[in-house]
């Protein structure tokens, strides 16, 4: 089997980076977008074929298998224990391959009319293209470490993107969270891998995801407070993908994230950045479900559940519609954690993990189409929040159509794709436990609810008195939407069993009828409640305000989880921690090595006349030596 395109793919974007950033003054902004856009139509055209020629041509009897495509050793520790760089195919890696480079076409596609007159249009592109890059290095990685490197890449490379607009204040405040946020859970991911790797011999995903291999087999080999040590190295693994995929509570930075251009926010909390978390816990799924009966897996259910609960319910009292966005994309991705979290591995009982990568796939498309059809709205009224619009169907049409699609999508209402993979995940969970169920019908509900909430506000609520009559957005920003709203209808038709599994063997999935229709009835019930509440201006969402009272604003502003960080970091680590580390370091560390120094230079001070360079001192010196040294045998022997 000859892969060779795999090698080109992310070189692609890599090169136009380089390009673009080298000669960043000297193209013109114009074509700096056509190089970042045909360089990623290349890439998506080579993913296509080696997808193809995965599933279709080479595939054995339908059932997957894994190749490694290249692989070079980096360092060497033992004979077991190396870093290896390569590139790595299977089934969940060509399904991200596709969908990094589908929706970042769109993106790239999508900012050439978005961005046009930005004095930053050229760098735009070039850190579009490095992230793009990242993510492709990250979805390849062969083994642990290699992952690792790319994970920060990505961190990087959203910093550059979240504070693109580097004058504005907001926007830097964003950029450092993110990337402080997200540096914090690293440390855990680290030392998880640093924990798999001691105990394992190996970072290689090929060994340790064998459920037949020693990695897995002899788990129960230590233990540290109760648990397997690669259960806690399991853990700290998955708080890396916590704070990637924004679990709670290292979410913070995803909704301040919103201060970076829209396009960036379709590419990072979409499809390429936030989902990473999730396709870690994916990419060594085996270890977490057969290490210790899969402990961990019921922590990522739990934290998953509650994640998704918890975004949706302040998703309901946001304003800003990329706020709305965001936490959508944080309950969303906390469902696929959920799904992986009660999933089983053979046959069947893997449903979980076979519909949490259905969901990361199918969400892709209609979260990318929300976002890119928000940046069509504020482009078009210069505004975020939902009191500066109302009416735009009459003025938006392809806007307006696109993000109907991509609202019912993401409420689960049939055939379109976000319904095929949601029921997918609700029956997974309702076969595991009761409860989870009832809490991921719950988020299903409000989903609807929040989405239709902004979709009314925004074309439907009377008009506002804009500054300027609406239109629609230019062709080059109107085509990616089209192109991800038929994405949004089609994808769930995909008989995504046949191509990703737990086992990789085919899994065939059927609907549950009785669970289907609670969860359609739970949408309709939610856009319905929208459709009352906001269809026009009825005075009730403002009754329900001063009902709900204190919830309402502790919901509103976000549980004071950030309030609850800077008290931690300023009032208890920065003032009873690092302050009195600071003084002690300034007196006694510092006043320690400078007294030392200042008895020295005293010391020299007085010493230092006996090296003044001048001969008769010198002969001086010698001559009362020696009398000294005469007197004192002299005196000896006359004693």
């Amino acid at each position: 089997m000859n892969y060779t395109e795999i090698l080109i793919i992310p070189l692609i974007p890599l090169a136009v980076f380089l390009v673009l950033g080298i000669f960043y003054s000297r193209i013109k902004p114009a074509v700096s977008g056509i190089i970042g856009a045909l360089g990623l139509l290349i890439s998506t055209l080579l993913s296509i074929k080696v997808a193809y020629q995965y599933f279709f041509v080479f595939s054995n009897d339908g059932v997957a298998y894994q190749t490694l495509v290249h692989k070079t050793v980096w360092m060497n520790f033992t004979e077991t224990l190396r870093i290896d760089m390569g590139v790595l195919l299977d089934p969940i890696s060509i399904m991200m391959l596709l969908v990094v480079s589908i929706v970042s076409l769109m993106v790239h596609l999508y900012s050439r009319g978005y961005m046009k007159g930005d004095p930053g249009y050229t760098k735009f592109f070039a850190f579009l293209s490095l992230f793009t890059f990242s993510m492709y290095g990250l979805v390849l990685a062969t083994n642990l470490f290699q992952i690792y490197i790319f994970w920060e890449l990505v961190g990087v490379s959203s910093y550059l993107l979240i504070g693109f607009y580097y004058t504005k204040p907001t926007a830097v405040a964003a950029a450092k969270k993110a990337f402080v946020v997200t540096r914090f859970a690293d440390l855990g991911f680290l030392i998880g891998i640093l924990i798999v790797g001691f105990y394992t011999g190996t970072y290689d995903f090929e060994l340790l995801n064998n459920p037949e291999g020693s990695p897995i087999l002899s788990w129960a080999a230590s233990s540290f407070f109760g648990m397997s040590v690669l259960s806690w190295g399991l853990l700290l693994i998955f708080i890396g993908g916590a704070g990637k995929s924004a679990m709670f509570p290292l979410h913070i930075w995803l909704p301040d994230a919103m201060e970076g251009p829209t396009p960036v926010s379709a590419l990072i909390h979409a499809a390429t950045m936030v989902v990473a978390g999730v396709y870690l816990v994916a990419r060594l799924f085996p270890m977490y479900y057969f290490v210790e009966e899969g402990i961990i897996l019921q922590v990522v259910a739990f934290v998953g559940a509650f994640s998704a609960l918890f975004a949706a319910i302040i998703a309901i009292t946001q304003n800003d519609i990329k706020r709305v966005l965001a936490y959508s994309t944080m309950s969303q991705l906390a469902y696929m954690m959920l799904a992986l979290g009660v999933s089983g591995y053979e046959g069947e009982a893997g449903l979980g993990y076979m519909a949490s990568m259905f969901h990361l796939f199918t969400h892709a498309m209609f979260k990318a189409l929300l976002f890119l059809c928000a940046g069509s709205v504020i482009h078009a009224v210069h505004s975020n929040y939902l009191k500066d619009m109302g009416g735009l169907r009459k003025y938006m049409p392809i806007t307006h159509i696109t993000f109907l699609i991509a609202a019912l999508a993401i409420a689960g209402i049939p055939p379109l794709a976000g319904f095929w993979s949601k029921d997918e995940i609700l029956v997974a969970v309702y076969e595991k436990n009761t409860l989870l169920y009832i809490v991921a019908l719950l988020v299903a509900g409000l989903t609807a609810f929040y989405m239709f909430r902004i979709y009314f506000g925004i074309f439907w609520k009377r008009d506002p008195e804009y500054a300027s009559t609406p239109h629609e957005s230019p062709a080059t920003m109107t085509i990616p939407l089209i192109i991800l709203a038929a994405f949004s209808t089609l994808a769930g038709f995909v008989p995504f069993g046949e191509f990703i599994s737990a086992d990789r063997m085919v899994l065939e999935a059927h609907i549950n009828l009785p669970l289907a229709l609670a969860a359609v009835a739970t949408g309709m019930a939610g856009i319905g409640l929208a459709w009352l509440f906001y269809r026009k201006e009825t005075g009730l969402p403002e009754k329900m305000v001063d009902a709900l009272g204190k919830l309402y604003t502790w919901t509103y502003h976000k549980f004071y989880i950030d309030e609850v960080y800077l008290f931690v970091t300023k009032k208890i680590l920065f003032k009873r921690v690092a302050e009195p580390a600071a003084k002690f370091d300034r007196q006694v560390v510092d006043g320690t090595m400078v007294g030392i120094g200042n008895s020295t230079v005293r010391t020299s001070e007085k010493i230092k006349g006996m090296q003044s360079g001048k001969v008769q001192d010198y002969a001086m010196a010698f001559v009362a030596g020696i009398l000294v040294i005469v007197i004192f045998f002299v005196y000896y022997l006359t004693e």
